[in-house]
Formats: structure tokens, sequence, C-alpha cells
């Protein structure tokens, strides 16, 4: 399939309401009745609904159950107009975010810190924003306290892409390292990568693509030798791991009971199960985290300052995070854990017990799996797809993944996955080369031009914003 014609087909798929649906491509003249336009939301919702509500998404909805969305959905109607930059109006959202940075604090060993240098935070919008945040940190400290000029980041290939995204934005060098055979850091070459000039050095727990905890105790310890910073990016792990190591699975320190450990950031929106739009990011130190604001004194508007990148932001979100943890609780999050990584265990042994597939790492609940005997492991994602789920591929090695959540606790959820998965191996088996979705996008990405694959992604990211 050339490119031109895999971008034609990608539209297609990503418009799939065109000419079905009313388009404003320009305001309507008059405004549309608000029962119309609500009721063409809720339509498209329950057309949407089926497919993470039955448990066929890999992550994405982390909870969905019926009432607990509803119950967020009451709390965020009641806190709509609710925007912390404005506290004297809703000091509510600012007792909401310091709570929730509390409460993910203690989860995470703050108790273990030492007084002097307190775990502090501040709520972000998700798992990127709490990346971003935290490197631009790290570039400033190091500019100022430590007098280096271009500060660098070491981190290993499986980091997530936000760390590609923050040296961008930042200007920041970033040392990729390699992974072992069980696709943790390798420790020899992140002892080798680190120098004078880096500011921080990264580890995860887990990793996005293959579910393995990085040898956090080690890269600590490394980081704390040289002197630098030790972020560990908890998004996806940070409301799992803590309750997994009290289920007694064998999970290493990762957290701020490590003395290295300088930063952490962790996903409230996934885990935590808040609304979509929030994160926690937290700093060993309040010195740390003051070089995360930004303030201006001298602007005609009066004196400005912002935690966050954001101005404005949705109080609403906050109240809903506040009101999923508090609701929860330790025994709710407890119990989530358990039934998730039970469900886990299921779906990584019953991979592994088929013929041609393979386990990669040692996950415990996101699993991520290759092929062999020249089976196209993308060709089985796209068979997947055709059998109404929606899993991740994965390139470096070509893999796919699937992040387990609540929803595949369900019955019956965790047997239909390996019972269609054993389906599509062997049908990818009986029809190679068989393949219309996304199958040849990841081929085309390992076969062309760096940068002519960059201007097809940039193509199909401009289709989202086309009428």
């Amino acid at each position: 399939m050339e490119p031109d014609e895999l971008i034609a087909a990608l539209d297609r798929q990503l418009k799939p309401y065109r000419g079905e649906l009313p388009a404003y491509p320009r305001l309507p003249e008059d405004g549309v009745p608000r029962a119309e336009v609500a009721g063409l939301i809720e339509r498209l919702a329950a057309a949407e609904e089926a497919r993470w509500r039955d448990g066929y998404a890999s992550g994405a909805v982390y909870h969905g159950d019926p009432e607990h969305v509803a119950f967020l959905n009451r709390v965020y109607a009641a806190q709509s107009q609710s925007n912390p930059l404005h506290p004297d109006l809703w000091p509510s959202a600012t007792k909401f975010e310091a709570e929730i940075v509390s409460m993910t604090a203690n989860m995470l060993g703050a108790r273990h810190a030492d007084p002097a240098a307190p775990v502090a935070g501040t709520v972000s919008s998700g798992g990127t924003e709490s990346i971003l945040l935290a490197m631009k940190t790290y570039r400033d400290f190091a500019r100022a306290r430590r007098g280096i000029a271009e500060p660098e980041i070491v981190a290993p290939v499986t980091a997530h892409a936000a760390f590609d995204k923050a040296a961008r934005f930042f200007g920041m060098p970033l040392v990729r390292v390699p992974v072992d055979e069980g696709f943790k850091a390798d420790l020899t070459a992140m002892s080798e990568a680190v120098t004078e000039r880096t500011a921080v050095v990264v580890g995860s727990a887990p990793t996005f693509p293959h579910g393995v905890i990085d040898p956090i105790p080690q890269i600590a310890a490394l980081a704390a030798e040289r002197g630098a910073g030790c972020h560990v990016d908890a998004c996806l792990g940070g409301f799992i791991v803590p309750w997994a190591e009290r289920l007694g699975y064998p999970v290493p320190p990762f957290d701020f009971r490590l003395p290295g450990v300088t930063s952490m950031s962790a996903d409230t929106h996934k885990y935590g199960y808040a609304a979509k739009g929030s994160s926690v990011v937290l700093y060993r130190g309040k010195d740390l985290r003051q070089f995360q604001y930004y303030t201006s004194t001298d602007w005609p508007g009066g004196l400005y300052l912002s935690p966050t990148f954001g101005g404005s932001r949705p109080g609403a979100l906050s109240a809903t995070c506040w009101a999923a943890m508090v609701s929860i609780g330790e025994r709710g999050y407890l119990d989530a854990a358990r039934r998730i990584l039970e469900t886990g265990a299921k779906v990584r042994d019953g991979i592994a017990q088929i013929p041609g597939v393979r386990v990669l790492g040692d996950p415990l609940w996101v699993i991520a799996f290759a092929t062999e005997d020249g089976l196209d492991v993308f060709q089985v994602l796209e068979n997947m797809g055709q059998r109404g789920w929606s899993l991740n591929g994965l390139q470096r090695p070509p893999a796919v993944h699937i992040a387990v959540t609540l929803r595949h606790t369900l019955p019956g959820v965790a047997d239909r996955f390996l019972a269609d998965l054993r389906d599509s191996v062997e049908e990818a088996r009986a029809n190679p080369g068989v393949s219309t979705g996304m199958a040849p996008v990841y081929g085309l990405a390992a076969s062309l031009p760096e940068e002519l694959v960059h201007a097809m992604l940039g193509a199909y990211l401009d289709l989202t914003f086309e009428v």
C-alpha cells in the first residue's frame, strides 16, 4: 500500500460519521436547539460505549462502572465553573488539589522522606504534562544550582515519548540507553551515559511498551552517586504497584523510600479512576518544586503566577479526582489491584500457551507479546481489531500489548480475549500478508526514511482537524 492510499484508508477509519451526521464547518446562523445538540452527543456516546464498556479496549477506560461514572459526572456538574486560577472564588479547588497531592505522596512513600525535604507536588492535566513539568524543573534547577549550561536527560529507549517531547520543547539533549533482554534499563549503559551534564536519570514503574519495572533502586543510587536527579515515571503504575507490593507480588522498591528518587509522576486518571485530565507530579522537597512554577511581577495585568503550564484550569477535574480517591479509599484500591493483577496473570499465562506467540519480559498487568515462526504480529493486531479489540501496536521489536483494566476483570472477558487471540493468530498463519489497517503503518515506519514517516504521521494528525 502506497503512503497516499494508506492516508486515505486511515481517513475513512478516522471519520466514520462523515455524511451520516450534521457537520458544522462554520458557525450555524442560528444556534441549534440545545435538546438537539445534546441528543446528538448522547447518540454518539451510546454508539461508542460498547467496545470499552464490554472490555474490548486496552487501557483507555480504567474503571467504567456506570455507578462510578455517574458519581464523577455529578461531582463534575457541581464544580463545572471552578477555576483554580481564581482561588478567591473557588478555595475548594485549593483544598482538593492539596489533598490529592498529599494522598498520592503518602501512597508513594512520602512518610519515609527527610522531614527537612518533605515530598511536595502539583496536580497536572495528565502524564505528559507531569513529565514535561518535571523535565523543565530539572533543566532550570541544573542551570541555577549546578551551573550546567545544557542539562541532559538520560533515559532508557522504553521511557515514554513524553521525555522526547520535553527534550525537544526545552532544548535538553536526551541520551537514550538500551534495555536488557528482559526489556529493563541496561544499568551498565546507563552508568556510562551519565556525565557531569546529566540533570536527571529516568526509570519507569512500569514501562508503557512492555509493562516491566526498571531497576529503580540501582538507577536511583546511580543518580545520587553522580549528583543527578532521578525521576520515576509511575504514570501507568503509581496506583497499582504500591498495592501489588502489599499483595505480595515481587516488585522492587520504586518510590520515595529510596533516597535517590527525587521526583515521580503518577496518573490519577488511569488506575486512580478519576475523570480524564488529571495527574500528579511529586518532588523531594519544595525547593526543587519551586523551579516548576512560573511567576511574573512586571506585567501590566498584575502579578501572575502559575504552578503548571496552564493558566485557567478545569477545577471540576480536580474535584472529580479528589472525589474518586476519597470514595475508593485504600481498601478499594487494594481490591481493584488484586482483581487486575489476577486477571493480568491469567492473560499473561494464556498468551504464553498460544503456539507462535511469546510474552515479552516479566509483566504483571500490562502484557506485551510478539510472534515467531514468520507470523506478522501486526496482522494479528489487525485481526483482533476485526473482532472488536482495540490494542496497542509496539515497535522495536514489533509487538502488541494489552493494558488490563477493571473492565477486563468482568466475567468472561479474559477468556474471550484469549480465544479471540488464538483465532487471530491462526487466521494470520493461514492468510499471511492480508492487511488493510494499521499493520501497513508499522511496516512502512520500519522501511521508510524517518523524515517521510514523520510527514505521514503529520498528515494523519491533520486529518483530525478537517471536517
